[in-house]
């Protein structure tokens, strides 16, 4: 048995695993790369490692596009087999490749456009909305807890991850030439105690553990502590008559955010003012959560019981059309803008962005992990000037970062998550989906409390088990 790391090695983005075992070879996520545009466009259009046509399988541990953005380009490279998730994973994936390829029709045309005046060859997009359609067909969902054999000798069990809708640890169980190998595959781990979804669930003992390790030296506030600053950036918004500007993931942040800010303002903790999701993707994504409610926890359920909608409240509304989103520009009273993408990297955030940076009554609250040359990080790293659409802004609204929003487990939840697993057993952690320091303080804190081997891959690094 081999794995191989492709993506997602040393870095935040690009999901990709690639094992071999009983003649058979099977990816683990399918996910875009973000960053550079340049070398991100790249890195996604070729698959360096591999060839499409001989994978037999992927596994996708959920809907995030840095997990499954890449299955269409798959797909258009020879890929013919069969898409593995759970069904709220493949709901939701439905919605995004589709919100994905109009990302990357709409950027290639605005690029092609710039290289027509130069005489240079069109750009064709990584994928189109006909190439999303046809990825779905590939999907097949089964439940959680239900083994389910993909192949001889080669058995599936998905157990929820809690981190978005759908969300799940891999296990798999492999009978290798008479061995049994236990290979655990933690996706993106949630959080305990966290609105919405459930609390991660343990994954039987594994012998091999692919473990993400996005905030592997981070540690964060409670929920209720979160709720409270949130309520106190309200506060402050009203106080100095500005707006506030948040880049969220449509899956996931979105609707914790709708949630928390629906308990704020019924109880009280900060005057309401309007809030607008605009985003077509998260009315959609949000649309998904309502139909999926055996995801949720007891809190979110027990609100369900005494509230009409946990997603809906009087003051919020959720904006489709784009000159409604327009319109927003035109506001000047103090109010809440939730849009995406989460990093800043494409769709209407953009324009939010372009029309509030410059105005130090504004605020851009950042709730969520910003990978490295993208223009969150820039936000993060508060850099006076910033570019949108290729123009310069100063950067004179106040930044305030809220990391304990974040959907992935911090430093101390992926040691307790680990520290479930027999140690005795395990004969070593691979540390993906994380930037190198990151690793390096999870690495510590693995060996502290007794795992004795843990490796941090390289890209294209292949390991025999």
């Amino acid at each position: 048995m081999e794995i191989q790391f492709i993506g997602a090695t040393q870095t935040v983005t690009g999901s990709m695993h690639l094992i071999k075992t009983n003649g058979k070879k099977i990816l683990l996520d399918c996910g875009l790369f973000q960053g550079k545009r340049k070398e991100a466009f790249e890195l996604n259009r070729n698959f360096e490692f591999f060839n499409p046509a001989e994978i037999d399988f992927v596994i996708l541990s959920h809907a995030h596009i840095d997990h499954s953005g890449n299955l269409p380009n798959l797909i258009k490279k020879g890929f013919n087999g069969k898409i593995i998730s759970t069904f709220a994973t493949r709901d939701l994936a439905s919605i995004m490749l589709l919100d994905s390829a109009h990302i990357q029709e709409k950027d290639v045309e605005f690029v092609n456009k710039k290289r027509k005046k130069k005489g240079q060859n069109p750009f064709e997009p990584l994928y189109t909305q006909s190439d999303a359609i046809n990825t779905i067909s590939h999907f097949v969902g089964i439940n959680y807890h239900r083994e389910f054999e993909i192949a001889p000798g080669i058995f599936l069990t998905f157990f929820d991850a809690g981190h978005i809708l759908g969300s799940s640890v891999v296990f798999l169980k492999i009978n290798e030439n008479g061995t049994i190998i236990n290979l655990g595959f933690t996706g993106d781990l949630g959080r305990k105690n966290m609105p919405i979804l459930r609390d991660p669930e343990k994954m039987p003992d594994v012998d091999f553990l692919i473990c993400e390790s996005t905030y592997g030296g981070k540690y964060y506030k409670s929920i209720e502590d979160s709720e409270k600053e949130l309520a106190s950036v309200i506060n402050k918004a009203i106080n100095q008559k500005g707006k506030i500007i948040i880049p969220a993931f449509s899956v996931g942040r979105t609707q914790e955010l709708v949630y928390s800010l629906h308990k704020i303002f019924e109880n009280g903790i900060a005057p309401e003012i309007p809030v607008y999701v605009d985003s077509p993707l998260s009315v959609n994504a949000t649309n998904i959560y309502r139909l999926h409610t055996e995801c949720f926890d007891f809190e979110i359920s027990d609100f369900v019981l005494k509230h009409e909608d946990p997603f809906g409240f009087n003051k919020l509304k959720y904006i489709t059309e784009t000159e409604d989103s327009k319109n927003l520009n035109a506001i000047n009273d103090p109010c809440i803008i939730i849009s995406s993408s989460g990093m800043c990297e494409s769709g209407r955030i953009l324009h939010h962005l372009a029309n509030n940076v410059e105005n130090p009554k504004n605020i851009i609250l950042i709730v969520g992990y910003m990978a490295v040359n993208t223009l969150g990080r820039k936000l993060v790293d508060r850099e006076k000037t910033i570019k949108i659409f290729g123009d310069e802004y100063n950067l004179n609204a106040e930044v305030i970062v809220m990391d304990s929003y974040s959907a992935h487990a911090d430093a101390k939840e992926l040691v307790e998550y680990c520290s479930q697993l027999d140690r005795s057993r395990m004969q070593n952690i691979f540390l993906v989906h994380g930037e190198y320091d990151q690793q390096l303080s999870l690495k510590s804190n693995l060996e502290e409390i007794g795992f004795m081997s843990i490796s941090i891959p390289e890209r294209g690094e292949s390991v025999k088990l």
